[in-house]
């Protein structure tokens, strides 16, 4: 998902609530072509303004007397406006996007249209797997990839030159070199930049380590912060803290901000956050995934988004047709060669072959999402992640806590 938060308790039941489980386009199809198809696309800025130039004028080239109208809404803006807008034809948007771990909650109110024998209308290799499965309910696709963002490891290649250290290719030399590195710096300065509350990052010392955040067994989610390789993993993410300034209430947004000021050697963010490391530091800067236990690049949280037909829309062939433009190779290209991870894996390595890329392409070969709820969306809401790793960076114990937040979880999940 994005780095963001939503904006309203109760996202599931409210869409639950306003969203239908089809379309009623068959009563209102019409052999006129609408005026104008809107598509929806999360960020501002996160859909680079070239392909969406691209898209608008492509759409519009081949469906003469059609406009499409493409709003790209702020993150926190987004789901209210969709709770609002998808209960109404006149209202949704066509097609639209959401966060990977908002996605189960929108598929199982009904918000998007089943897309299941349409699949191979869109082509081979999609992916990645776990945000076809976050589109997914009861057997049938509704939502598909838009794009995925790996999370990797930014670095200065000069701290590491000045503390005559080696990148580190496990997990345990990963601590040690941050370690290293914090030395090198005044009080300060952070070797690797860790604030408290960035579950985001942080689940992947947990993933890295055999642990998880909950299991599904038949219709029953099973905490997994209390597992062995969780608390493993948690443990060292706890140790973290004596290599980093970063608050102990701080949140997972902006890394780059404090890399940019000479505050840290290394920072962790999806692959997008290079455009965001000042120009001045191009040369300087680093890449690697984040090694494992063993040496092979550790399973992280995959950042992205998925997109769908709205089942509200009375425009549905022209949003399908809007959709297999997305994933047209034109498009997937140009995702590609702007550093976001294509729906489509032929095209990935348009992404290049520097280290960013193959830092990218690394980290997202076994990336992990979230677990695949409904309720997911409420328990973002809610902050329950942040205030469990906040509690964690201030040090406490961490069997404890995570036996504490199982519950937590297993409420929530299960509720």
């Amino acid at each position: 998902m994005k780095l963001t938060r939503l904006a309203a308790l109760g996202v599931a039941s409210a869409l639950a609530l306003t969203a239908c489980g089809g379309s009623d386009s068959d009563d209102t199809a019409s052999d006129t072509p609408p005026e104008t198809m809107k598509l929806w696309l999360a960020g501002e800025t996160d859909t680079p303004e070239e392909l969406v130039n691209w898209l608008e004028s492509t759409y519009e080239a081949d469906h003469e007397g059609t406009d499409l109208e493409i709003q790209q809404i702020d993150w926190g803006e987004l789901i209210p406006r969709l709770q609002t807008a998808l209960s109404s034809e006149d209202q949704t948007p066509d097609v639209f996007e959401v966060g990977n771990t908002q996605s189960p909650t929108f598929t199982a109110a009904g918000a998007f249209t089943d897309l299941s024998d349409k699949m191979d209308e869109l082509g081979d290799n999609i992916g990645p797997e776990g945000f076809l499965e976050a589109g997914a309910y009861e057997g049938a696709q509704y939502a598909v990839p838009y794009y995925w963002g790996s999370r990797y490891v930014f670095f200065s290649k000069k701290a590491f030159t000045d503390a005559g250290i080696e990148v580190p290719t496990t997990l345990e030399e990963f601590s040690t070199a941050a370690a290293a590195l914090k030395k090198q710096g005044n009080k300060d300065y952070s070797g690797f930049w860790r604030p408290g509350q960035d579950w985001r990052n942080g689940i992947s010392w947990m993933f890295a380590n055999g642990g998880d955040i909950a299991t599904l067994d038949g219709d029953t989610w099973t905490g997994q912060l209390s597992s062995e390789g969780s608390v493993a993993g948690l443990e060292q993410w706890q140790a973290l803290g004596d290599t980093t300034t970063a608050p102990v209430d701080g949140l997972d947004s902006e890394a780059w901000v404090p890399f940019n000021n000479g505050e840290a050697a290394m920072f962790m963010a999806p692959s997008w956050a290079r455009w965001s490391v000042e120009e001045k530091l191009a040369d300087d800067l680093g890449a690697l995934a984040l090694p494992g236990v063993d040496g092979d690049a550790a399973p992280v949280f995959a950042g992205g988004s998925n997109i769908g037909i709205s089942a509200k829309s009375p425009n549905q062939d022209e949003a399908f047709e809007l959709l297999q433009l997305i994933y047209s190779d034109e498009y997937q290209q140009m995702l590609a060669e702007n550093g976001l991870g294509p729906a489509n894996s032929d095209f990935t390595s348009a992404m290049g072959d520097d280290e960013f890329a193959q830092a990218a392409i690394a980290a997202a070969s076994n990336a992990k999402l979230t677990p695949a709820s409904p309720a997911w969306t409420d328990i973002e809401t809610s902050g329950l992640m942040e205030e469990f790793f906040g509690k964690i960076a201030a040090g406490g114990d961490v069997a404890a806590l995570a036996a504490e937040y199982d519950e937590k979880l297993e409420a929530a999940l299960n509720g």
